[in-house]
């Protein structure tokens, strides 16, 4: 289904892709990975709620955001980016440590900022902020050696303000310090399993920061992503915070 919130349009798509639009403003999240845009993806589980694939081309993105290599796949990027789109990408994708055939990012044919941890920009007219995104090393989300999945510097979060409302994607991150005190109107948190913040732990979240609305994407792509969202819902709705599932 289509989720409208404060004058915005928003699709879940799949995976981490979110589309976000406002009168003649696009704006997408994360496009593409696991044939979720090809029409080629299949649940590990039946049933499962997510987006189902389909092959999507709309090419109408104005900004194309990304938060880390996992998330980056060109293919993915030029079935949502308009011609003259800009892509904003964090600073640290080095294609070289994916075993996947990917353009480097400086040679897509749009323009391109890179960002840091924490950078603000203004691109086509809409304001962007990033935030850090990692797994604590202490933390759940290691690897069999110790260390973590997402280490620090590997990607950002983004926060960005399309139509007057600002809408913050994690990316891949656990809750960290500062997050609760970020100003979204829309808080699109990851609620999977493995790899980021838990359901449990992103609606801690949710009830600190108290957005106007919480729509959870990032689960149930494939086994180590799936999560329970209906208790999710039922549990941010139960602490006072609007919630909604973008699921088909």
């Amino acid at each position: 289904m289509t989720v409208r919130h404060d004058g915005l349009t928003l699709d879940w798509l799949g995976y981490a892709t979110l589309r976000i639009e406002h009168e003649d403003t696009v704006v997408y999240f994360d496009p593409g990975r696991y044939g979720t845009l090809t029409g080629e993806w299949e649940p590990d589980t039946p049933g499962v709620g997510h987006p189902p694939a389909r092959d999507y081309r709309a090419e109408d993105g104005d900004v194309v955001c990304v938060t880390h290599i996992h998330h980056y796949d060109d293919g993915g990027i030029e079935r949502v980016a308009r011609e003259d789109a800009t892509v904003v990408a964090f600073e640290g994708i080095d294609v070289t440590d994916s075993d996947r055939d990917l353009t480097p990012v400086a040679d897509l044919p749009y323009e391109v900022v890179e960002v840091g941890r924490e950078d603000e920009r203004v691109v086509d007219g809409v304001p962007v902020m990033t935030v850090p995104a990692y797994n604590h090393p202490d933390g759940r989300n290691v690897r069999a050696d110790g260390t973590p999945i997402h280490p620090e510097g590997i990607g950002c979060g983004f926060l960005v303000e399309v139509g007057g409302t600002t809408v913050f994607w994690t990316g891949d991150t656990d809750v960290l310090d500062g997050h609760e005190e970020l100003d979204a109107s829309l808080f699109v948190p990851s609620i999977a399993q493995s790899f980021t913040m838990n359901r449990h732990e992103a609606a801690d979240l949710a009830e600190r920061m108290d957005p106007d609305l919480v729509v959870p994407i990032h689960y149930n792509t494939f086994e180590a992503l799936e999560a329970d969202s209906a208790a999710f819902a039922a549990d941010v709705a139960g602490r006072g915070v609007p919630v909604v599932l973008d699921e088909r």
